[in-house]
């Protein structure tokens, strides 16, 4: 009991440092993919945060596995390293015996990756979109460049001939007014102020020593001009104020519901297929067993042309038949994609929480060959074998979207093919000593990117 948790201790450190350093990764490239929408909107901390806390939940999903695969590394490699591997050997304690802590660890944690991925990132990836959706309604900050027209208020152009910087002053305004079709309306002065409303929801301009121009389609011939002094003029400004809809403004999509929701879905779209399907088949044969039924002693379609437009007929029925075929042929191949979709993102609630268990029977051996209990060559691997698996991943969901591979295979094919690799190593490791050489890799590294440690190993070897 004192080895399991010896070993199990051995891990939380490695685990806890991979996860905050994968996490930050994930999260400064999703950032850096979506600076362009989030910069220059004036955007408050609280929705930047809130952005960053949704989206921290696929971030987790996928940072969890790697980690897995990163603690077994470095922690396996260091028992190894420090010859503590060979010690509990001799005290005729197995491999298995070893992993088996973990292993029971890893089902914890593909039990709470499940339960998370269920429950948790299907609200936080719809209120992700959601949050995004609104960020890019919202316009930037209203902006009037002197002597070039402004057209950020619908309805409305401003132009001005001169503008105070750092300042709400402005000289030689025109505004005009094409909001309501049956009406043209110019406004001018001599100078002004503009400000928005505290609610953002307006833009109010104080105008000074103008006229309002205005023609009536309406009325013909009537055209009225009033000067003013001051004027105080309100524009409606929509889209300037950030705006937050409410969860239910927006459809969810596959990646925004659980599991049991999709397979209800799913089942609902299978039973329209079979209706689908049924229609096509009932359609297709009595329509065509009439196209060649006989009429007075003669087939429709092979009536010679003595009957006064019968090929025309024939041709009419065909065209109408094949197009109506036509139709509910793409109604249920597109009702089959939208299940095989559901079904892929199904299949991947489980398969990659499950990799967590899979990385354990990969990363342990390749600890123990490597003989390396540091950060760099763990990651150097985790990333290597996380790159693999996700390239099964995502060309399996190519292949699963063309039909050309169940989605169970599709999402299950990275278990299966590294998992095999993981048990085969095991094995291996088990049944005899392998040692990975790691002089080679000294060649293409910086020598600063190698531990002290590991240097002089290795120059003891050369001597």
């Amino acid at each position: 009991m004192k080895l399991a948790w010896y070993i199990l201790k051995r891990h939380i450190g490695p685990f806890v440092f991979s996860m905050i350093v994968i996490t930050f990764i994930f999260l400064l490239q999703f950032l850096m993919q979506s600076m362009d929408q989030i910069v220059g909107k004036g955007l408050s901390l609280y929705v930047i945060m809130q952005l960053i806390v949704f989206n921290l939940a696929w971030i987790v999903v996928l940072a969890v596995p790697m980690s897995v695969l990163v603690a077994v590394l470095m922690a396996f490699g260091g028992l190894s390293s420090a010859n503590e591997v060979t010690a509990i050997k001799g005290s005729g304690v197995s491999l298995l015996r070893m992993m088996l802590p973990v292993f029971v660890a890893s089902i914890g944690v593909f039990y709470l990756l499940v339960l998370f991925d269920n429950d948790v990132l299907p609200d936080a990836n719809h209120r992700a979109k959601t949050i995004m959706i609104d960020i890019r309604r919202k316009k930037p900050t209203f902006t009037i460049e002197p002597g070039q027209f402004s057209q950020e208020i619908d309805g409305h152009a401003i132009l001005v001939r001169k503008t105070v910087p750092n300042s709400t002053e402005l000289y030689g305004v025109t505004i005009f007014d094409f909001s309501d079709p049956q009406k043209f309306t110019t406004i001018t002065a001599e100078r002004g102020k503009v400000g928005f409303s505290p609610d953002l929801k307006h833009v109010i301009m104080l105008l000074y020593d103008g006229e309002v121009d205005e023609y009536d389609n309406n009325q013909v011939g009537v055209y009225q001009r009033v000067r003013f002094e001051h004027q105080q003029i309100v524009l409606k400004a929509e889209g300037f104020a950030y705006e937050q809809s409410s969860e239910s403004a927006f459809q969810r999509g596959d990646r925004e519901l659980s599991a049991d929701s999709m397979i209800s879905i799913v089942k609902g779209m299978q039973q329209d297929e079979d209706i689908l399907k049924g229609q096509l088949n009932n359609y297709a044969l009595s329509n065509f067993r009439n196209l060649i039924a006989p009429q007075q002693n003669r087939f429709l379609i092979f009536t010679p042309a003595d009957s006064g437009g019968v090929y025309e007929l024939a041709e009419s029925r065909i065209a109408s038949v094949s197009n109506i075929v036509q139709s509910l042929f793409a109604s249920a191949d597109n009702t089959r994609r939208q299940i095989y979709s559901y079904q892929v993102e199904i299949e991947k609630k489980y398969s990659i929480p499950f990799a967590a268990i899979v990385f354990i029977f990969l990363g342990a051996p390749l600890g123990m060959m490597s003989r390396r209990g540091n950060f760099g060559v763990s990651a150097g691997l985790s990333l290597l074998f996380f790159l693999i698996y996700w390239a099964f991943l995502i060309a399996g969901e190519k292949l699963a979207d063309r039909e050309l591979l169940s989605p169970f295979m599709a999402m299950w094919l990275a278990n299966i093919v590294l998992g095999g690799a993981g048990l085969l190593l095991t094995y291996k490791v088990s049944r005899e000593t392998v040692i990975i050489n790691w002089d080679w890799f000294t060649r293409f590294v910086p020598k600063r990117w190698i531990s002290e440690e590991t240097l002089s190993e290795i120059s003891k070897r050369e001597r």
